[in-house]
C-alpha cells in the first residue's frame, strides 16, 4: 500500500509540474537558457574554485567573459548577418519568379498543356509570397517564439546564470536532502548517470555545432556564395538536429548556388563539396572524438523528442528536448534492466522440465 501511495504521489507531482510548465511557457525562456548555461559552465567554475578563486568571484568572471564574447560577436557579425538577411528577403520575389520560369519551361516541354495548371499554381505562389511570409511570421509570433523580448533574455539570463553558478552545490545538496530515504541511493545513481549522459551530449554537441557553424560559414563565404555566412552559420547551429539539419542547409545553399551560378557547374559543385566535407568532418572526426560513442542517445530518439517537446512547449520545448531525451534515455535503460532481471521476463520453469535446447538435441 505504501508503494502505491508513493507511485500516486510522484504521478501527481509530475502532472502538476507539467501543467505548471505549460502555464508558464511564455516566460520560461530566460530561465531555461540560464539553467542550461549554468549547467554547462559549472565545471569551469569548479576548476577555478579548486585553484583558490572564490566561487562568487569565479562565477562573476565566467559570466562577464560570456557577456563580452557575445557582445563582440554581435558587434562584429550581426550587421553582416542582418544585411544578408535583408538582401535574401528582398531577392525572394525574383528568386521565386526565376524558379517559376524555369519550372514552367520544363513542365511545358514534358507535360504540354498539362503544364498550364502548374503555371497557374506557381504564379499564385509567386504573387502571394508576401502574404505567405506574413502568415509564417505571424505563426512564429503567436507560437511563442517572440513572446519573451530580447531585453528580458539579455538581462535576466546572465543574472540567472550567476546565481545558479554561485549556489550550484548548495542547491544540489538541498535537493539531495529531500530524496526519499529508502530510494535515495538508486536516485543518486540515476542522477549521476543522467549527468554523465546529458553533459556529454549537450557539451559535446554544443562544441560540434560551433565548429560546424564556423566551418560552413567560412567555407561558403570563400566560395563567393550570396548570403554564404548567414546560410553557413544557420546550417552549423542546427547540426544538433540529426540528418534534417544538414539536409536543410545543403538544400538552401544548393538552391542559392543554382540561382547565382547557373549554368556554371563548378561553383555549384564546390558549394555542395563544402557540405560533403562538413559531413565527413562531423561524422569521422568531431562526433567520435568530441562526443564519443558511449552517450547512448539514438538520432531517432532525438528527433522524436524535438517534435514532442517542440509541439508541447514551443521554442522552450525544443531547447530542452535534447537534454531531456538524454535523461529519459537513462530512465528507460534502467527500467529495461529491471524488467530483464525480473520474473516477468525470465518466467518460472520447473526444474524437472527439460529445456527446448536439450529436447532438440535429444538430451534427457
Amino acid at each position: 500500500m505504501a508503494s502505491e501511495r508513493q507511485v500516486l504521489f510522484w504521478v501527481v507531482a509530475a502532472g502538476l509540474l507539467f501543467i505548471g510548465l505549460a502555464a508558464l511557457n511564455d516566460i520560461l525562456l530566460p530561465f531555461v537558457v540560464g539553467i542550461i548555461l549554468a549547467y554547462a559552465l559549472s565545471p569551469v567554475v569548479d576548476m577555478l574554485e579548486k585553484r583558490g578563486v572564490g566561487r562568487g568571484l569565479a562565477s562573476l568572471g565566467v559570466v562577464t567573459l560570456i557577456i563580452v564574447a557575445v557582445l563582440l560577436l554581435v558587434l562584429l557579425i550581426a550587421p553582416l548577418l542582418v544585411r544578408q538577411a535583408q538582401e535574401l528577403f528582398q531577392a525572394l520575389p525574383g528568386t521565386i519568379e526565376a524558379v517559376r520560369g524555369a519550372f514552367e519551361n520544363v513542365a511545358g516541354q514534358q507535360l504540354g498543356q498539362d503544364g498550364k495548371g502548374i503555371e497557374k499554381a506557381s504564379g499564385a505562389v509567386a504573387d502571394n509570397w508576401q502574404g505567405l511570409a506574413a502568415w509564417l511570421a505571424g505563426s512564429l509570433w503567436t507560437g511563442g517564439l517572440a513572446v519573451v523580448n530580447f531585453f528580458a533574455l539579455a538581462v535576466v539570463t546572465p543574472v540567472v546564470v550567476f546565481y545558479i553558478l554561485v549556489d550550484w552545490h548548495r542547491m544540489v545538496a538541498k535537493i539531495d536532502s529531500w530524496l526519499p530515504r529508502d530510494h535515495a541511493p538508486t536516485i543518486r545513481m540515476l542522477a549521476r548517470d543522467m549527468d554523465r549522459s546529458v553533459s556529454a551530449f549537450v557539451r559535446g554537441q554544443g562544441a560540434v555545432c560551433l565548429i560546424m557553424a564556423a566551418f560552413y560559414g567560412i567555407g561558403l563565404t570563400l566560395t563567393g556564395l550570396n548570403y554564404g555566412l548567414l546560410i553557413g552559420l544557420m546550417s552549423g547551429f542546427i547540426t544538433f538536429i540529426p540528418y534534417a539539419g544538414a539536409a536543410l542547409g545543403l538544400l538552401t545553399a544548393a538552391g542559392v548556388a543554382v540561382m547565382q551560378f547557373w549554368p556554371e557547374l563548378v561553383p555549384i559543385a564546390i558549394v555542395v563539396g563544402v557540405f560533403m566535407a562538413g559531413q565527413a568532418l562531423e561524422g569521422l572526426v568531431l562526433t567520435p572524438y568530441i562526443m564519443g560513442s558511449s552517450i547512448g542517445v539514438h538520432p531517432v530518439w532525438v528527433l522524436f523528442a524535438l517534435f514532442v517537446f517542440g509541439y508541447l512547449f514551443g521554442f522552450v520545448g525544443a531547447l530542452i528536448a535534447v537534454p531531456l531525451a538524454a535523461a529519459v534515455g537513462v530512465l528507460i535503460r534502467f527500467a529495461l534492466d529491471i524488467y530483464l532481471d525480473s520474473s516477468v521476463y525470465r518466467g518460472t520453469q520447473p526444474a524437472a522440465v527439460p529445456s527446448a535446447t536439450h529436447a532438440r538435441e535429444g538430451q534427457p
